[in-house]
């Protein structure tokens, strides 16, 4: 099938991240992939909730929303729905299996994803350019002297895949998420998995397309991965 903007069905959308995006978090980035934009920022906050309270260890969770006109048709400002409060419980826990928290101490960093444009894939752009933000703050809490070191253990990102009209898909914008057969959302750990979410919309899947979108998904991250690096190294 032709794809709406013309890219191989292995393809990914254009990818943007650019640091440094806000003045006051101590990690913010824009990340556009294709026309999905997602302004993630990073807040450093010494503590942690009481439930962790002298553990020794810290703290990542994740608050995700959508600005009135990031869609098509206004929304509510400030009403979760529980899309959106399922969508932020999976930028938490994606984000903190990038973290040793022993090593983070008793700190918290919230992370904060704001969809200001949304078409198609914004829970996964949201966390691939949150780990750049969480980078950035990890890095400030260095220069600070609240760590001595990133406490990272791999890189974090994400993407989506589907079958659309029988075909194999990269990274689904709206129109094709939309019309999708299956959609997944993947979130891997460098070459390890973290979430597999998937479902048959508007039919089942056998075993083989199972491992062919797994595998579709891999080489996905394996390139937004490498983006992340050049972002961070700049």
């Amino acid at each position: 099938m032709t794809r709406l903007d013309g890219r191989a069905n292995a393809a990914l959308r254009p990818v943007e991240i650019v640091r440094d995006f806000l003045k006051y978090p101590e990690g913010s980035v824009l990340i556009s992939t294709g026309e999905t934009k997602v302004i993630c920022t990073a807040t450093v906050e010494e503590g942690v909730p009481g439930w962790l309270n002298n553990q020794g260890q810290g703290w990542v969770t994740a608050e995700y929303a959508m600005l009135p006109r990031a869609t098509e048709d206004r929304t509510h400002r400030n009403r979760m729905s529980g899309r959106g409060a399922e969508i932020q419980r999976l930028i938490g826990r994606s984000l903190r299996t990038a973290v040793d928290m022993k090593r983070l101490g008793e700190n918290t960093i919230r992370i904060d994803c704001d969809v200001i444009q949304a078409d198609g894939g914004t829970r996964t752009s949201a966390i691939t350019g949150a780990y750049v933000a969480l980078c950035d703050a990890l890095q400030y809490m260095i220069d600070m002297d609240m760590i001595a070191e990133a406490p990272l253990l791999g890189h974090v990102a994400a993407v989506s895949v589907g079958v659309v009209k029988g075909e194999l898909l990269l990274d689904l914008c709206y129109v094709e998420d939309a019309q999708a057969d299956v959609d997944m959302n993947i979130v891997m750990r460098d070459d390890e998995f973290v979430e597999v979410q998937g479902t048959g919309e508007g039919a089942t899947f056998v075993r083989g397309d199972l491992d062919k979108l797994l595998d579709l998904a891999a080489s996905g991250i394996k390139e937004l991965i490498e983006f992340q690096k050049k972002s961070l190294s700049m």
